[in-house]
Parts: structure tokens; sequence; C-alpha cells
């Protein structure tokens, strides 16, 4: 309801302006005003214009609100202090449309959809070892976004891009063959083992390599050799990195699946290679001359893309001299493909059965599959140390002549996930007395420093687990687990998304295990108590349906009682701006404003049902007022909530 309405005094804003002036109109900005006794809505505009009309903000304000006239759901307009114009709503009409959006049609207020498939990227864990909370921030940001998407009726594509011949699965497999000394059959052994967390496993492994090439091969020989036989296939080399990488995905999307993540493919970088999409994409930037053969210097036999980096350029090398792609240049192959600009495709199968995501085939699959690829718009989430990769990717396309692709090729860039010392120290990780007065301690998979998403995620569900054992005596073993695990899923997906993602993440045990405040779990509890007042309601006998609601709105008393209290009005209006921020979200790549939000409503909700008789209402104009400002609520608590992936439990 809220776009439409700011949409229609825009126009309005707009037109005013022509009419009055026959000036060309400068953008429109409308802000919430501090306090809805000042109205809901207010625009700067008349500061800009008075520039360019040489009078004062406040005599253009007098008269703009003369030409912009009556504006249907606006009671009235008014002056505000040197130059501001603001707007009071009609409550009773924000009511009826927020009413219909929110309790009829359940549906964000989205305008007309983007043209084309939107393909968001994200989680993209190197399959070398166990998933940490790093990783979970990016798939909880690219999760949640691709919910918003889709309430905003976007037509979304869920890709998880799997780096199976990179030089992380390449380093675990120099420590299978030449620390461990294990064959293939060996390692097929270890994924099999049942009491072996596999993932783990080769966390442990992964961080001995790095000593190891120290000591060992200090000029990383046997990487390169791994990575060559990776890339060629047909060797044992390649065929124990298949197998080690297919077992890690398999850990990673069990450990996604936890916080309710899921994809609709994983592309496999060895497909891109074996299929040739990176020759085609090779072939391409060659004839473009976007990339160059190096003949001399320390290049010499590399292919090469001049870049302009920081004001100046640089050579940055797409294939090595030993005939090996590096990482960008594979994803250069990758983007093309997910745009359509390869006429080429993958063969497709299930990963893991019915029900499993699609997973990418250098041959064979199914015959029937869903329509991947061809997106017109591409978010790649990944962390804002790939910004100058992302650069490179898109530096490609453009040498390409791909301009369109380029601006649609968006890098959802987020700051990482850091340890507080006191975090670091809990985990055993040695720190100097400097470290102890940083703010955090970076996370480090080379040298095994980190918090396994597993690990935590167990941690927290044994910490919701007593939480609910003491509220609820009365649930059965099964029941407390699965509250237990929905609190515990809530509370991380809530604690990763309420920091902007320009914020550096100082991960700490307890402030994530706590349940009070700023949290998950006080947004269930708050979405819980609204459920739990209308069932309630419902068990007493008493109705609680659409038609009721639509009685007392068009009733003699609905303007009074929506009037009479700026508390309630606030909750209310703030219910209302759901879809409004959804559309924020998209706009600005800002999840957090999304958790801010959410947490605002359950706050002024919880003050409400303190402060307001609801069920023990004896007046009942007043009591259905009060159910209907619950209902309102409830509706777009879930939604939030729904769009940030947290599930309400029935009890807590």
């Amino acid at each position: 309801m809220q776009l439409r309405l700011q949409a229609r005094i825009k126009e309005r804003i707009q037109a005013a302006i022509q009419s009055r002036w026959d000036v060309a109109p400068p953008e429109i900005i409308l802000n919430q005003t501090p306090k809805v006794e000042l109205g809901e809505l207010a625009t700067p505009i008349c500061f800009e214009l008075a520039k360019r009309l040489r009078k004062s903000p406040k005599a253009v304000a007098d008269e703009l609100i003369s030409a912009i006239g009556a504006i249907a759901g606006v009671r009235k307009i008014e002056p505000a202090g040197a130059g501001y114009i603001n707007f009071f709503l009609d409550r009773t009409a924000v009511l009826k449309d927020s009413f219909d959006a929110l309790v009829v049609r359940k549906t964000l207020d989205a305008p007309a959809p983007g043209s084309g498939k939107v393909i968001v990227e994200h989680t993209n864990i190197n399959p070398n070892k166990a998933a940490h909370i790093g990783h979970l921030r990016n798939s909880t940001i690219g999760d949640s976004f691709v919910r918003i998407l889709k309430a905003c009726g976007r037509q979304v594509e869920v890709q998880n891009y799997i780096d199976n011949t990179g030089v992380q699965v390449a380093d675990v497999i120099v420590g299978f063959k030449h620390i461990e000394r294990k064959s293939i059959h060996d390692v097929s052994a270890l994924i099999a083992d049942a009491n072996i967390q596999f993932d783990y496993y080769c966390w442990d492994l992964y961080a001995k390599v790095g000593a190891f090439y120290e000591v060992e091969d200090p000029s990383y020989t046997l990487r390169a050799e791994a990575l060559k036989e990776i890339e060629e296939g047909g060797n044992e080399t390649a065929e124990m990195a298949d197998m080690v990488s297919t077992a890690i995905v398999r850990c990673h999307l069990a450990t996604m699946a936890r916080i309710h993540v899921h994809y609709d493919l994983l592309p496999r970088e060895s497909d891109i290679l074996r299929l040739k999409f990176w020759d085609r994409a090779f072939d391409q930037l060659r004839e473009r001359r976007a990339i160059t053969l190096e003949t001399g210097g320390k290049n010499k036999g590399c292919w090469v893309m001049r870049i302009d980096s920081e004001g100046h350029d640089e050579d940055k090398i797409i294939v090595r001299s030993n005939g090996t792609v590096t990482y960008v240049g594979k994803d250069i192959a990758y983007q093309l493909w997910k745009f359509g600009l390869l006429d080429q495709d993958f063969h497709y199968k299930r990963f893991n059965g019915d029900g499993a995501p699609w997973v990418t085939a250098s041959s064979g699959g199914e015959r029937v599959h869903p329509a991947f690829g061809r997106g017109h718009t591409v978010y790649n989430v990944i962390d804002v140390r790939q910004s100058y990769l992302q650069n490179v990717v898109r530096q490609g396309l453009l040498g390409l002549g791909y301009e369109d692709q380029v601006r649609n090729s968006i890098h959802f860039a987020y700051e990482v996930v850091a340890l507080s010392p006191a975090c670091a120290e809990e985990l055993g990780i040695e720190l100097s007395a400097e470290d102890r007065k940083r703010p955090h301690v970076e996370v480090s998979g080379r040298k095994g420093q980190g918090v396994k998403a597993d690990d935590l995620l167990d941690r927290l569900e044994v910490n919701a687990r007593k939480e609910v054992e003491q509220r609820n005596p009365d649930l059965s073993p099964s029941e407390i687990d699965e509250t237990a695990h929905e609190i515990a899923a809530g509370a991380l997906r809530y604690f990763l998304l309420k920091y902007t993602r320009t914020s550096i993440i100082a991960f700490d045990f307890r402030e994530a295990l706590n349940f009070d405040g700023e949290t998950g779990p006080y947004l269930q509890y708050a979405l819980v108590r609204a459920n739990n007042i209308v069932k309630k309601v419902i068990e007493s006998g008493e109705e609680v349906a659409p038609r009721r609601f639509q009685e007392f709105l068009e009733g003699p008393r609905a303007e009074s009682l929506i009037g009479e209290s700026s508390e309630i009005w606030e909750l209310v209006y703030a219910a209302s701006r759901i879809d409004e921020i959804a559309h924020q979200v998209v706009a600005t790549l800002e999840p957090a404003s999304l958790a801010k939000y959410a947490f605002t409503v359950a706050q002024r909700f919880n003050l409400f049902y303190h402060r307001f008789r609801i069920i023990s209402e004896e007046d009942p104009a007043r009591r259905v007022f009060y159910l209907f400002v619950v209902e309102l609520v409830r509706h777009a608590l879930a939604k939030a909530l729904d769009m940030m992936g947290i599930a309400a439990p029935r009890r807590m």
C-alpha cells in the first residue's frame, strides 16, 4: 500500500512543479517523519527548488502545497520548519489497504516486476573443508535476498558455484597423497566411515598443508602438479578431487539446510572446463583483444588482461604459462553463461535424488530439466575482499562489448566475519597481548582458525533446548528438539542479518547465544504471542475473520478509534510498511533494513500488548479494533520473518 501511495504523492508533486513553474522537477524524496504527530511523510524538495527559483524554501512550500491540491489517501498537507512539506495520511484508508494486502491477499504490494530472470549466486564454499561462520553470513544474506526478491514478484534462480578444480581442493589432495600417503581407496573408506565427519577431517588436514609446503615444497610444485592433473581429468588425482569435493558439498548442503538455505543449481567448475566453456570464452576474449599473450618479462607465456586499478593500469593473469586457467578466467566463462552469451549449455542431473538441487554434468544427465541460466540480472554475493576479482570479471564482459550485461552484473559485497578476542581464546587460539586489545581477530582457514558452522549451530541448539525445557516442561522431547532447532536457526540468521553488510562482525559466542534484546528469538516470541492471542480468541468461540474486520472498518467508530492513540497508530503504520521495506532492500542491497524494521515492529507490538487490554477489553468496537491490530501485526511479522528465513515456533 505504501508504495502505491508514495508513487501517487510523487506524481502529484512532479505535476504541480511542472504546472506552477514550468521547470523539470528534481528527484522527489519522501522521508519518514520523526513522529506521526508531524505527519507520516515529508519531502525536502522545496530546498532544491528554492535555489532554482531564487525564493525562500518556505515560500516555495506554500506555493507548492497550493498547487498540489488534494491527494487520495492523504488527509492533509502542511508546511513545516524552514521549507519542508509534511503529508498526513488518511489513517482509515491506510488501514483498509493494509488489511486488504496483508490479511486478504497476503501478498506484498509489489509494483510491476522487472523484466527477465534474476540469478543470485551465493554460498560458493570451496569444497575442501567444513563450512565456517563466514560462510554462514554469505548464505544467510544471499538466501534472505532471494526470499525478498521472490516476495517482490521477481523470478529468481539460486546458484551455488562449486569450485571443485581450484587451489583449495588441490591442496587437500596434496595433503591426502603426500602428507597422509592415502590412496583413492583409503579416501573412499574415510568418506564411507559413519564415525568420521569428513568435512571436519579435511578441515584439520587443510591446516597442515600450509606448514607442509613451507618445509617440504616451498616452490609449491606439488600444488601446481595437482592443479594441472585435476584440470586435465582422466587420472587418479582428478578422480580423488571429484570424490572429495562431492563428499564435502554433500556436507555443506546438510549444514545449510539446518538454517533453511536451499539452491536450484550447483554449477561445477570442472564442467566448465570439460565442456570447453573456457575455450569459447577464451576465443572471444582473444578475438576482441581483451586479453594478450605476454612474450617477455615476469608474465612471459601468460595470457593477461589489462585492468585499470585505482588509477593505474596493471596486468591480471587469466591463463598461466603452463596453460592452466586462473579462477577469474573460469569465472568470466561462468558469468558469460549466466547471461546466455556462450551459446553453450551444461548437462544436468539431480545431485542426490529427488528433491535435491540440480547439478551440472559434462555428459549424460536427465533429458527433462528446468531451463537454467540466461538471466537478465545477476547478483554475485561474495565478500568485499573479492571486489577486485569481480571487477576483472566485469572488465572481461566489457572487453567483449557486453555493456548491458556489465550494468546488470552486480557484486553484492559484504564484510567478513572475524572473531572477538574472547571467542578466539575460547577456541584455543593463542593471542598476544596486542591481539587481546584488538576489536577482532581474523579467521584463517589455512591455520584452522574459525568457528565451524555445525559446531556453532550445535551450541545454539543446546542453549535453546535448555530455555525451551524450562518454559515448556509439558512438551514432548521431539517437540522440544524441533522448537530448539527453530530458535537456534532464527537466532543465528538474525545475528548475521542485523549488521549492515559493510560492517565487520566480530563474532562472539555470548552475544550470538543471547536470546534477549535485539535478537531472532525476540522476534519469534512476538509473533508467537500474536498467534496465541488469535488462537485464544478463536478457542473462546469468538470469530476472527476478514468479514468481521471489514464490518468494523466500514462502521461508525473506526475513524475515531484509529485516531485515538498515536502509539497504536505508529504500530499499525509500521506494519503497513512491510512492502516498502522489502523493495527498499532490493534497491539498496541492505538486508539489515528488514532486520531493523522487524525488530521495531516487534518492540512496538510488545508495548501494545502490555499497555492495552486485548482479550479482556469489554467495549465491543474497541475489542475488534485491538484484534484487528494484532491481525495486521502478526501478518506483517510473519512476512518479515519469512523473508529473513526465520521460522516461527508454535511455542516458546
